[in-house]
C-alpha cells in the first residue's frame, strides 16, 4: 500500500466534530409501559416461541415494558452512518490483512495471528453481518463499538420488538434484522441447502440466538444442524455435519462461536478453516476479528484506508502506554476482545479492589487492552427511571437493516442490560 498518512501516537485523529452530531435534544424517548396482562402475554410469546430463553437476570426482567421511540430522521442518520462504517470496515480489515505486521497491534492470539500470516486463500464470507453501538451524549451520537464477529440479539430485536409494534399501531420497527440476515444468507446458498450453525455448549444467550436464526432459515426451506465444534468435519476444505445421515455436507457454516475462543480448540477440529483454506462459505468468517478488536482504531495511522466516519464518531483511542489513564479519570480501561461490557474499566464506578485489578491486568499485557475517551451518555426518562442507551444497528452485506436497543441505569452496558423493542416515530 502506498500513501499511508504516518500520525504520531499523541494525535487525537478524530479532529473537530461535524454539525450533524453537535448536542441537541435527544430524538430518543421511552413510550408509555404496556398493561401488565399484555405484556405479560408477550414476554411468553418471546420464550416460548421467539427462543427468548434468558427473559431475566436474578429478580429482574431483561425485557422492558415499554418502547423506545427514536425519530425516523435519527434512524435514517444512524442508517447511513452504519452503511458508511461498514464499507470503511471491509476495506480496513483487507488492507491489514496485507500488513501482516499490523496483526501484532491487534491484540489478537498468536494462533489466530499464525494463521492469518498463511498463504491458503481466504474463507469466503456467506454473509457479513455487523452491529455498530450508538449511544446518545452530551456531544451527540457517538459510537461505542462494532460488533463484527459474532453480533447478537437477534432475538430481542426482530420477534420481541415485532410483538411490541402491534401494540403501537403510530410507530413501527426499524427493521427486521434476522429475516434480513435469513434473505441475505439463502439468496446466498439457495432453498433446500444445509446449513451448520456453529454455538459453544454451556452459553443459553448464544443458543438461543442460533435457535431462532435456525427458525428463520427452516421457513425458508433451509435444512439446519446445531452443532458445537466438536461436531463439524472438515474435508478437503468442505463442512459435513459428523451425525447427519450419510455425513451431510453443508453449504454453508455459520459461526456463533467467537473468533477469540477458536484457538482453545484441538487443532484436528480444523478451526484454522475459519480463517484460511475453506471452501465452504461462512458467516461470519475469522477475518472479521480484526475489525471485532476494540484495538481496530490502534492501526488506523498506518492505513490508506480514509476511515471518515469511524473518525468522527468513535471516541480517541490509544494503547495504555500512550494515555494517562491511570491518573486521569477521562480515559476508561478495555480489553481488546470483551463481550457484553464484561471487561470494561471505570475507577470511580469500581470498588478500589476492582480497579486495582484492572490496572495490574492493563500494566502486565498492554497489548491486550487499549484506553479510549469517555463521553457522557444522556439518560432517557422511563417508567423505570432514568436509563441509559445503547442502540445498536445491524448491517448486512453493507445494508442497515434493523436495530437492536438496550437500556441500563449505569453509564455502560453489560450483561445486566434490559432488552427494549426500539420503535420508529414520525419526526416533530
Amino acid at each position: 500500500m502506498t500513501g499511508r498518512t504516518q500520525l504520531p501516537p499523541s494525535c487525537d485523529v478524530r479532529g473537530t466534530l461535524p454539525t450533524d452530531i453537535q448536542p441537541r435534544e435527544s430524538p430518543l424517548r421511552a413510550g408509555p409501559a404496556l398493561d401488565p396482562e399484555i405484556f405479560g402475554a408477550i414476554r411468553r410469546r418471546a420464550i416460548l416461541d421467539g427462543c427468548k430463553w434468558d427473559p431475566q437476570v436474578g429478580d429482574v426482567s431483561t425485557l422492558a415494558p415499554f418502547p423506545l421511540l427514536l425519530r425516523a430522521g435519527a434512524w435514517q442518520q444512524l442508517a447511513r452512518w452504519a452503511e458508511q462504517l461498514t464499507a470503511e470496515t471491509l476495506e480496513a480489515e483487507l488492507e491489514i490483512l496485507a500488513r501482516p505486521e499490523l496483526l501484532d497491534q491487534l491484540g489478537l492470539p498468536r494462533a489466530v495471528r499464525r494463521v492469518l500470516r498463511g498463504r491458503e486463500p481466504l474463507t469466503p464470507a456467506a454473509i457479513r453481518t455487523m452491529r455498530f453501538d450508538f449511544h446518545f451524549t452530551t456531544g451527540g451520537w457517538r459510537l461505542s463499538e462494532v460488533n463484527s464477529d459474532v453480533p447478537g440479539g437477534f432475538t430481542e430485536a426482530s420477534f420481541f420488538t415485532a410483538l411490541m409494534a402491534q401494540e403501537f399501531s403510530s410507530c413501527k420497527p426499524a427493521g427486521d434484522p434476522a429475516a434480513a440476515w435469513a434473505d441475505a444468507l439463502v439468496g446466498r446458498i439457495g432453498s433446500g441447502a444445509a446449513a451448520a450453525l456453529l454455538s459453544a455448549p454451556g452459553y443459553m444467550e448464544d443458543q438461543q440466538i442460533v435457535a431462532y436464526l435456525a427458525s428463520c432459515l427452516r421457513a425458508r426451506g433451509v435444512e439446519t444442524h446445531l452443532l458445537t465444534p466438536a461436531q463439524l468435519e472438515w474435508r478437503n476444505g468442505f463442512a459435513f455435519c459428523r451425525f447427519a445421515a450419510a455425513q451431510r455436507r453443508m453449504e454453508t457454516v455459520v459461526r456463533f462461536y467467537q473468533g477469540e475462543w477458536l484457538p482453545r480448540l484441538p487443532s484436528r477440529l480444523g478451526w484454522c478453516h475459519f480463517f484460511r483454506g475453506a471452501r465452504t462459505p461462512v458467516a461470519n468468517p475469522g477475518l472479521a476479528m480484526l475489525s471485532e478488536s476494540k484495538r481496530f482504531p490502534i492501526v488506523w495511522r498506518h492505513l490508506s484506508t480514509p476511515l471518515a466516519a469511524w473518525r468522527r464518531l468513535l471516541p480517541e483511542t490509544r494503547d495504555p502506554r500512550e494515555a494517562p489513564w491511570a491518573r486521569d479519570e477521562s480515559w476508561i480501561v478495555k480489553a481488546a476482545f470483551s463481550n457484553t461490557g464484561d471487561d470494561i474499566g471505570i475507577r470511580e464506578l469500581l470498588t478500589p479492589s476492582g480497579w486495582r485489578a484492572v490496572s495490574w491486568a492493563t500494566r502486565l499485557q498492554p497489548g491486550r487492552r487499549l484506553v479510549q475517551r469517555r463521553f457522557q451518555s444522556l439518560p432517557v426518562p422511563t417508567p423505570l427511571g432514568p436509563l441509559h442507551v445503547c442502540a445498536g444497528i445491524y448491517t448486512v452485506d453493507g445494508r442497515a437493516v434493523g436495530a437492536y436497543a438496550r437500556l441500563s441505569p449505569k453509564p455502560w452496558i453489560d450483561y445486566s442490560a434490559m432488552d427494549a423493542a426500539l420503535l420508529l416515530e414520525a419526526d416533530g
